[in-house]
């Protein structure tokens, strides 16, 4: 009993401390100041990724990952014993091997590609609006974490603040838990910013535009296959049953894109990649469609991932190499994978409208705007503060 009071100090002194570091750390960056100049504040965030192609960053990584109650709905007990009993202990090794053939001098293409959208469109706004606009980079799983992310735009002045998630289709097990991260770390906050969320853009004319020229440009500098897969990173069944809109989104970006292209049905196909576990997910499956179509007569084909604003291991490995050797030992002669939207001028002018549209009617966007008369007026705030007998 001895041993277990220790513990239990231990942990009441450890809760404490942490404790501790948050008053201090809001009383020391973030505390109410007259005058002090307010910003709008952009978090793109975007899945994440291991901070090394290891096995322990990999099985770190997986650990925060697939625990999220969004991402596998589970009994808890039971998912606990499943995911370190079973999960933990072999699959950071494989995927460690597979992160690996994708990993670059910049490390997590992902990561590395979302840096640069950050700063492109950062760079857009700004000459758009002439205003105090920061954005910043945030990650739900690894780092930078929402946490983090947030609160450097708060420390750097953002006192409205606009999340988009870079997933186009909505689906609880992406956006919503954004959304749950978003909302755990401002109910530490005691000064609420102004929130927005952008729920989903899967429909949105600019976004449509930029897939369609995308596959037009591959097209004419690649030739045109048989057909073109639209692939979508799968969910579970029971979540769209239960009232995910996901597969209708993702059927709607298809379409949409399709129309675009002028295609006719039997031109293009969606499925659904990254299925796990044994439970049934949204058909039809890309593995299995890519084994098929030799035996129907098509030899070649295009696959394009509209679901990813940047290429990742989903799509530089399980498409183009996992997906592209099943094509090729069924029958298939030619595989062209089509690039994520990545920093193409039109994937970043398309998340600029979106991020337009959901920022309206804040002064930073208005045509009126004048950082320097703001900044004029704040000086003055603050001078009559003090002069009442303000602190700071």
């Amino acid at each position: 009993m001895r041993h277990l009071w220790i513990n239990f100090e231990s942990v009441s002194l450890r809760s404490r401390q942490i404790q501790t570091y948050n008053n201090a750390l809001n009383k020391s960056n973030y505390t109410y100041r007259h005058g002090s100049q307010e910003k709008l504040g952009i978090l793109l965030v975007n899945l994440g990724s291991p901070e090394a192609p290891e096995t322990h960053a990999v099985r770190r990584y997986l650990a925060e990952f697939l625990w999220d109650k969004r991402v596998v709905d589970a009994p808890r007990w039971l998912w606990w014993f499943i995911l370190h009993g079973i999960i933990l202990r072999t699959r950071p090794a494989r995927s460690a091997a597979a992160y690996k053939k994708v990993w670059t001098d910049q490390g997590s293409p992902l990561i590395a590609t979302a840096r640069l959208q950050t700063q492109a469109i950062e760079k857009a706004l700004m000459k758009k609006f002439r205003g105090d606009i920061i954005v910043d980079l945030a990650m739900r799983y690894g780092r930078p974490s929402i946490k983090d992310g947030l609160h450097a735009l708060r420390k750097a002045g953002a006192r409205r603040l606009l999340i988009l998630p870079m997933y186009p289709q909505y689906s609880a097990t992406t956006t919503a838990s954004v959304f749950d991260e978003v909302t755990h770390v401002l109910r530490h906050w005691r000064w609420l910013p102004d929130l927005r969320f952008i729920n989903q853009y899967h429909d949105h004319p600019k976004y449509i535009k930029a897939l369609a020229n995308s596959i037009r440009n591959h097209w004419d500098k690649n030739g045109r296959g048989d057909k073109l897969l639209f692939s979508f990173h799968g969910i579970p069944q029971r979540y769209a049953d239960d009232g995910d809109p996901y597969f209708c989104h993702c059927q709607k970006t298809a379409r949409l894109t399709a129309e675009a292209l002028q295609l006719d049905d039997k031109e293009w196909q969606l499925v659904f990649q990254s299925r796990f576990g044994k439970e049934p997910w949204l058909q039809p499956y890309c593995d299995e469609t890519l084994q098929q179509l030799p035996k129907d007569g098509i030899k070649s084909v295009d696959i394009i991932c509209p679901g990813f604003s940047a290429d990742c291991l989903e799509t530089l490995e399980e498409i183009n190499v996992e997906n592209r050797e099943l094509f090729l030992e069924a029958g298939g002669e030619q595989f062209h994978y089509i690039p994520a939207l990545n920093t193409s001028e039109e994937h970043i002018d398309a998340l600029n409208e979106v991020l337009t549209a959901h920022s309206f009617g804040w002064p930073e966007t208005m045509p009126n705007w004048d950082a320097g008369k703001r900044a004029v007026e704040d000086n003055k705030t603050r001078e009559r503060a003090l002069k009442m007998g303000a602190k700071q």
